[in-house]
């Protein structure tokens, strides 16, 4: 799933291909991804691009005041192309949901496609008057990188911090790989629960989430956005890095799996060489 760095990377590349370009067209391939009637896309055609940015991980496309709003959801992506190619999408022909054709003075030669891997299906797409019309986004937590960001008033709670990491109600961006790194880093296992924490594991773990991210938006930033993806697995130290050696203290590398997805620590680092129990087991498995 992309997530605050990888997401951040596509809207700096964004804002600078598509910023006074006009849309000359809008195509949808999918009967699920638009979540909006009211405007059409239709509305969008012949408008100029004004700026392009982030809230969490939703991209927000600022077209003369008419916001295209993309939130890739997780197996979502976006493709660049320059020339885009002239055939017209068909519905549900390929992994195709909605195709964005911009004229930047030369024809509508350039734009993106927003695409969709797999058979689970939460790309969204919203074509709204205000951001705020989006429940997603007005719902969000502050952002992790803003200015102000205090963490420690957010941990007041009786929930695992990994969950409470992940929460966009609590923290905006933050998916399952970078909780899995920042806690590894904070030296805390992702079970810890967050009002139970010593003043020096808050200081930790504000401390991981500032470095995690940062270092993370510095090496995405200005990369090729067919190229982010394989770049953030090659950045993880614990997530997806299931009986590998952690690079920090040697051990092997741990997996607690649930029913959609799975988190990844390092035993000596965050548990105190404990294993944590694999919830997955059924109770009606004997």
């Amino acid at each position: 799933m992309p997530e605050l760095p990888e997401v951040n990377a596509l809207v700096e590349f964004l804002d600078e291909q598509l910023t006074g370009a006009v849309v000359a067209g809008v195509e949808l391939a999918s009967f699920s991804v638009l979540k909006t009637y009211d405007p059409p896309v239709s509305a969008l055609q012949g408008l100029e691009v004004t700026g392009v940015t982030r809230h969490g991980k939703f991209i927000d496309v600022d077209v003369s005041g008419i916001h295209v709003v993309v939130h890739l959801a997780k197996a979502g992506w976006l493709r660049w192309s320059d020339p885009l190619p002239d055939t017209k999408l068909k519905l549900g022909a390929s992994n195709i949901a909605a195709r964005v054709r911009l004229d930047r003075g030369e024809g509508p030669s350039v734009g993106f496609d927003v695409t969709e891997a797999g058979t689970r299906k939460g790309l969204a797409m919203y074509v709204v008057r205000s951001v705020d019309e989006v429940a997603g986004i007005a719902a969000l937590g502050p952002d992790p990188l803003a200015a102000g960001f205090e963490l420690r008033p957010l941990l007041g709670r009786r929930m695992q911090v990994k969950r409470l990491l992940r929460d966009q109600k609590i923290i905006a961006g933050v998916g399952n790989a970078y909780s899995d790194e920042i806690l590894h880093a904070a030296k805390l296992s992702p079970f810890a629960i967050a009002e139970n924490l010593s003043e020096e594991e808050i200081v930790r773990l504000e401390a991981a989430v500032q470095d995690i991210l940062r270092a993370a938006v510095e090496e995405a930033r200005g990369k090729p956005a067919e190229e982010l993806k394989d770049d953030k697995r090659t950045r993880m130290r614990v997530h997806g890095r299931t009986g590998e050696a952690c690079p920090v203290c040697g051990d092997t590398v741990l997996e607690v799996t649930y029913a959609q997805s799975s988190l990844q620590y390092c035993p000596t680092c965050q548990t105190g060489g404990k294993p944590l129990k694999d919830r997955t087991t059924s109770k009606f498995l004997k």
